[in-house]
């Protein structure tokens, strides 16, 4: 059975002294969590990562919100997979729809950064999802498809599975519109039936989906009760430790 995952994404918030004061209030979070069989954690802006890693240890997992591919070089403002591996990072999200939209980053960007952190033994979170105007022309799976298999191009079966996938449609990240629970199981069996045709059964039964998209603590258990839906990809819930923990509370 695939393990439940809750990952907060912070994007552009906190200071660093914001930061290790909200990892100071969440260790308790990630006992609880365990205890309760599910991870959980935060990828949090650079100058973040290291204090708090350094409170929260193995209490929660703590990713970074985006990598280089390449692991050094003149690259002003980059940040290379050895600086996360050194300060003891091993979970990075790759492809998030701001990082598209703003940045420009091409599916084809994403899977040379996924090589490059499977090749280094860290844990990708790939995202994908679609606008509204594509959502509206009934292009959602074409356009998804396309994400899917242009990031997992060249990722051998085994690695394949090291992936966690986040679906997030872009027109409900942030507005307060959610996807239903059946438009987001739908889309993410979709992703699960791509990889299958990938690299079969074994590894599209392992694989992680997670929904993304003002997920809030009074409407995830209806996601996360879903067959394909095995966890989720917070923002602004994620902020604050009390609604974090009230995130997971309402998942048990």
């Amino acid at each position: 059975m695939r393990r439940k995952l809750l990952l907060g994404n912070w994007k552009m918030n906190k200071t660093v002294t914001e930061a290790k004061e909200f990892a100071l209030n969440a260790k308790e979070l990630g006992k609880l969590a365990r205890q309760n069989k599910v991870d959980m954690g935060v990828c949090v802006p650079y100058i973040c990562l290291a204090p708090v890693k350094k409170i929260l240890k193995t209490s929660l997992i703590v990713g970074a919100e985006n990598c280089h591919e390449l692991d050094h070089g003149a690259y002003t403002g980059e940040i290379s997979i050895p600086m996360l591996k050194d300060i003891g990072i091993s979970w990075c999200i790759i492809g998030h729809s701001e990082r598209r939209t703003y940045y420009g980053e091409t599916s084809e960007a994403c899977n040379k950064k996924l090589i490059a952190l499977l090749n280094n033994g860290l844990i990708p979170v790939y995202c994908c999802g679609e606008s509204l105007e594509t959502y509206e022309k009934g292009e959602t799976k074409a356009f998804v498809e396309e994400q899917i298999r242009t990031g997992f191009k060249d990722i051998s079966e085994e690695d394949a599975s090291k992936v966690v996938i986040a679906y997030e449609p872009i027109w409900s990240i942030g507005t307060g519109k959610n996807a239903s629970k059946e438009i987001a199981e739908d889309i993410c069996s979709f992703i699960r039936s791509i990889i299958k045709d990938l690299y079969g059964s074994k590894v599209s039964n392992r694989i992680r989906i997670l929904y993304g998209g003002s997920v809030k603590p009074n409407n995830i258990k209806e996601y996360l009760t879903q067959k394909d839906i095995d966890g989720a990809l917070v923002g602004g819930a994620s902020l604050d430790v009390n609604s974090y923990k009230e995130l997971l509370t309402n998942l048990l």
